[in-house]
């Protein structure tokens, strides 16, 4: 079962699975964990939807024997990744954590935090699925690539650095987005003579905000899935250089990442679109798991970083529905 909508649309879409199509594919972070939804997508009106009401308690899997990382134990492993980071010169690297809820006297009407959060983010792809024991949701507007079929065209953006809303942007944030930026940009000069990118701008996200690069280039249909494996992941959730940084993050991180901070893919007649899945959770009969990190360089806080981390769970969390 998936259900998902679009950015700045309001349609819920479903996969018939009529056909073995592939319509909607999740990767994981590591890109070892695939998840496939085939056949062809279809939108339902929202009471076919409400129909099919589910709560977290007719879910299969439970959370057994889950330790959540504390507070103190956070701060002490982002100092040495700040010690880290500046030891070996990088601009940034990313880690996460995990933030538990409980569902000892609540469950979660899912299929209302679905709508809680399409709601909330009228500019996100927003998805739910349950599948192999599984269950996901999630809410984020970071487009890895988008390809129109017709025109060759390919897009993707460079999206980095975190504050509140109503804050100002500070030294920090400019120079975590920057590499970003570079990267994308250096990868996308090997596909293509030609490549437009825009100013950079604030992009809202709810309660926070992000700075962000767009970027447009002409290229071939068989250099889509390349530029997807070169892209992914970009710095903005794993660091840079990719390969360097991908092994710190395994000796950091005590958990595996799964779907988070992977990517979505979602294919029509007329588009391939890759969603970079962040501001996630994954549900249980008994608890929820959020899934948030953020981009450590040699300026950061561990307590800002914490306060980050906790801004981003909050995504999710204020927009769950009990019953």
């Amino acid at each position: 079962m998936i259900y998902f909508r679009y950015p700045f649309s309001d349609q819920i879409l479903t996969i018939d699975e009529a056909s073995a199509q592939k319509a909607v594919r999740f990767v994981s972070f590591d890109t070892d964990e695939i998840i496939d939804f085939n056949g062809n997508s279809k939108e339902i009106s929202l009471n076919q939807f409400l129909d099919n009401t589910t709560d977290s308690d007719s879910l299969s899997s439970e959370l057994i024997d889950f330790k959540e990382e504390k507070e103190t134990d956070y701060l002490t492993k982002i100092q040495q990744v700040i010690d880290f980071v500046k030891e070996n010169n990088l601009s940034k690297l990313v880690i996460s954590r995990r933030k538990l809820l409980n569902l000892e006297r609540d469950k979660v009407n899912l299929t209302q935090t679905f709508l809680h959060l399409c709601e909330a983010y009228p500019n996100a792809f927003v998805y739910f699925f349950i599948k192999d024991g599984k269950c996901w949701m999630g809410a984020f507007s970071e487009v890895l690539g988008k390809f129109n079929k017709k025109t060759s065209e390919f897009e993707t953006m460079s999206l980095a650095g975190t504050i509140p809303v109503h804050e100002d942007w500070t030294h920090k944030e400019i120079e975590e987005q920057h590499p970003v930026t570079d990267y994308i940009k250096n990868i996308l000069k090997d596909y293509s003579g030609e490549v437009g990118q825009s100013e950079t701008y604030d992009h809202p996200s709810g309660n926070i905000k992000h700075l962000r690069t767009d970027f447009k280039v002409k290229i071939n249909r068989q250099d889509v899935e390349k530029i997807i494996s070169e892209l992914h992941p970009t710095p903005a959730v794993c660091g840079f250089p990719k390969e360097f940084c991908q092994k710190a993050i395994a000796e950091f991180e005590d958990h595996p990442r799964s779907f988070y901070a992977g990517y979505i893919k979602v294919e029509t007649d007329e588009t391939i679109q890759y969603f970079v899945n962040l501001r996630c959770a994954e549900f249980f009969q008994n608890a929820v798991l959020l899934y948030v990190g953020g981009g450590i360089t040699a300026d950061s806080s561990p307590e800002k970083e914490w306060q980050e981390t906790e801004l981003k769970a909050g995504a999710v969390l204020k927009n769950l529905s009990f019953n």
